[in-house]
């Protein structure tokens, strides 16, 4: 049974790749200002449950719900007008643009969606501020460490004050001590903001900063706190 008040649902979801299940009938929710933990093995389907839930992939079968609106039957441009105004992303290895600045990759979205520069960065800057990077605003991202980089990276996905970030292994390419700075940042400027925060990751050090785990094997999910 879905939780009342959820931001983001999922009911049933089927995904396959060829003759190989991806997600079998796996279920999700989400409310705002949580932050909930997909945990598997590799290959479990964890990071297909994230792609179907952010609309980059569409479910074979199920239903994603974001704020009463059918996901799936979207068409691509208003999902990814979504992608752009209402999610942000993380990913393991920051996928930041190298020949930009690091305000610059932070202040990128914004000025995907029209906002002119100055403001744009000065946005960036007091995100950048909070993730305790901002005085490498003017340094580009092959010239900052790996933590520092994806300290950025969190920044660019805060700076449009997104409702649902998708976070995918975001500490998988740091070390320990680095990792639990960026988790400790992460979750508290994305719980400052009320956004709600899907965290996919296999390590159960990461999902310790989550409110809830939801556990994905063999394409199917198992949410800690709501089965019994």
């Amino acid at each position: 049974m879905t939780p009342a008040g959820s931001l983001l649902t999922a009911d049933n979801l089927h995904k396959a790749y060829g003759p190989t299940p991806a997600l079998d009938g796996a279920h999700f929710s989400i409310h705002p200002g949580e932050v909930v933990a997909v945990m598997g093995p590799s290959g479990s389907g964890k990071s297909t449950l994230l792609h179907c839930l952010a609309g980059i992939v569409t479910p074979d079968s199920g239903t994603i719900t974001y704020q009463g609106q059918e996901l799936s039957s979207m068409p691509d441009a208003q999902r990814s007008a979504l992608r752009r105004s209402d999610f942000g992303f993380v990913f393991q290895f920051g996928q930041l643009v190298p020949e930009l600045t690091c305000v610059e990759n932070v202040a990128l979205p914004l000025r995907l969606n029209g906002v002119k520069r100055k403001e744009a960065e000065r946005e960036a800057l007091r995100w950048m501020e909070r993730l305790e990077v901002d005085d490498l605003g003017h340094k580009r991202p092959g010239e900052v460490s790996g933590g520092q980089g994806q300290r950025v990276a969190v920044a660019r996905s805060l700076v449009s004050s997104p409702r649902v970030l998708f976070a995918d292994e975001p500490t998988g390419a740091l070390d320990s001590l680095n990792g639990e700075r960026v988790m400790e940042l992460f979750t508290e400027a994305a719980r400052s903001a009320n956004a709600a925060v899907v965290l996919v990751t296999h390590e159960a050090r990461v999902a310790a900063y989550s409110d809830r785990e939801i556990v994905v094997r063999d394409g199917k999910s198992r949410d800690l706190e709501y089965s019994a």
